[in-house]
């Protein structure tokens, strides 16, 4: 369904789980077991060239090969004949070696492997990039004062930048689980038919350890078969990292109501247009985000089913994984791609935010009263006095400022000036640069460690 690929899965991310590239990752295993086999003197070196000579996706045919997959069971199948095909016709001795000791689910485990590496340095890339940009506007927003919202309603001020802050802060965390995970996850898979290497007989672990060498891949204690905990822990990982950018779309979509216009997406001709209403500006950015996140939760949930893998090699749950990871990839690229061009190009309005803090008459600053008055009547009498306050504030549409001032349990302790010091949220934003300096220290520290 490529007439979404430009909405949803826009990266390149992408490009690296195409047909092409599925079948190149596969044929890249079969070169280098070849090359593996020869080194450890299990078969000719003669045969070598002439096998991986042939092991380029563009000279199979793809067509031919899924429809001989609906037969086989699985794409190794039919790949594994037409490679060995195309082998014989340049050398018939060399096309007896393809594939020599490895089974199906070798070929197509290790492809995948191949792949996802590629995915997590694209990833890494992506990710980065976004970690600069969201920095860059944490500091640009670290004195937007806003309301803050608990429950949907406003609680206390805080700043846009704290809000990014939160953000960056997980982005943060997902990089740190990227270079951990790497290591556990880029691993050889290599068994042979019941995961003994049998076939190989005293060479299997010998070419095992070259064939990782080669493909530049650790080599696994055992062969992973029917143990998908590896898959499970880069399928994680992506979907964490989608769910942290779809919980920021979820928010900026709410800031960009009519009522609310606090933030903007950015403005391009033709973006977030209505066929029938010229006055429209949707959040269409937001929307493929979420669109994708809420998608990603299935796709985990057929994963974890699929591990739930018989004996040594699997029935259903092994080939559950080869669409729905690849998809959970992508979708997870399109919504960092997305999610990058929505930071760099958005819109901030600061007089909206002020505007939404006056709009409960300096309700939102009661806290602030009611600790100040605590010191001369007790917590629980000023938070007493000030509910009643604000509850007539409310009733009466006044100013709670108002209402303090005139009230004699209040104006005893505290002047107008200072009950105006209290209510302005520009001094009730608590710890704010403390968090955003810590943030913004990791991600320097984190920044330079990777370049």
């Amino acid at each position: 369904m490529t007439l979404f690929t430009p909405m949803l899965r826009a990266s390149p991310l992408t490009e690296i789980f195409s047909d092409e590239n599925t079948l190149q990752g596969m044929l890249d295993f079969e070169a280098a077991l070849a090359q593996a086999c020869a080194q450890c003197g299990v078969i000719p070196a003669s045969a070598v060239n002439a096998i991986s000579g042939q092991c380029q996706a563009t000279k199979l045919n793809s067509e031919a090969l899924a429809q001989a997959a609906a037969g086989a069971g699985n794409l190794a199948i039919p790949l594994v004949k037409q490679l060995t095909a195309n082998v014989k016709q340049q050398d018939e001795q060399a096309a007896r070696y393809v594939h020599w000791g490895a089974t199906s689910q070798d070929v197509i485990d290790t492809g995948l492997v191949l792949q996802l590496r590629t995915a997590f340095d694209a990833s890494e890339l992506l990710l980065g990039q976004l970690i600069d940009v969201l920095a860059a506007q944490v500091q640009q927003n670290r004195h937007s004062v806003m309301p803050g919202r608990t429950w949907m309603q406003h609680a206390l001020p805080i700043t846009f930048g704290l809000k990014l802050a939160g953000t960056l802060d997980a982005l943060l965390r997902w990089q740190q689980r990227l270079y951990e995970l790497k290591p556990r996850v880029l691993v050889l898979q290599f068994g042979g038919a019941a995961g003994t290497l049998a076939s190989l007989k005293d060479q299997g672990i010998p070419v095992a350890q070259v064939l990782a060498n080669i493909l530049a891949l650790n080599p696994s204690d055992t062969p992973w078969h029917s143990q998908r905990d590896r898959l499970i822990e880069a399928a994680t990982w992506f979907s964490g990292v989608s769910s942290t950018l779809g919980k920021f779309a979820n928010d900026f979509s709410l800031l960009m109501q009519t009522e609310v216009a606090e933030v903007g997406e950015p403005v391009a001709e033709g973006r977030g247009g209505s066929s029938t209403m010229p006055h429209k500006r949707n959040p269409v950015s937001c929307a493929a985000i979420l669109t994708a996140t809420m998608r990603i939760p299935g796709m985990m949930a057929t994963l974890y089913a699929s591990q739930n893998q018989q004996h040594e090699r699997a029935l259903g749950g092994w080939q559950a994984e080869w669409e729905t990871l690849p998809q959970l990839v992508m979708l997870t690229g399109g919504v960092m791609q997305t999610t990058l061009e929505l930071l760099t190009g958005m819109q901030v309005n600061t007089a909206k935010m002020r505007t939404n803090l006056d709009i409960t008459h300096g309700l939102i600053m009661a806290e602030s009263v009611t600790l100040a008055l605590a010191k001369f009547i007790g917590k629980q009498a000023a938070h007493h006095l000030v509910e009643q306050l604000c509850h007539r504030a409310l009733d009466e549409n006044q100013p709670l400022a108002t209402l303090l001032a005139q009230h004699p349990d209040v104006s005893a302790h505290l002047s107008t000036t200072q009950i105006e010091h209290l209510l302005d949220p520009q001094h009730a934003i608590g710890s704010n640069d403390h968090f955003i300096n810590q943030v913004l220290a990791r991600a320097t520290q984190q920044t330079r460690r990777v370049k």
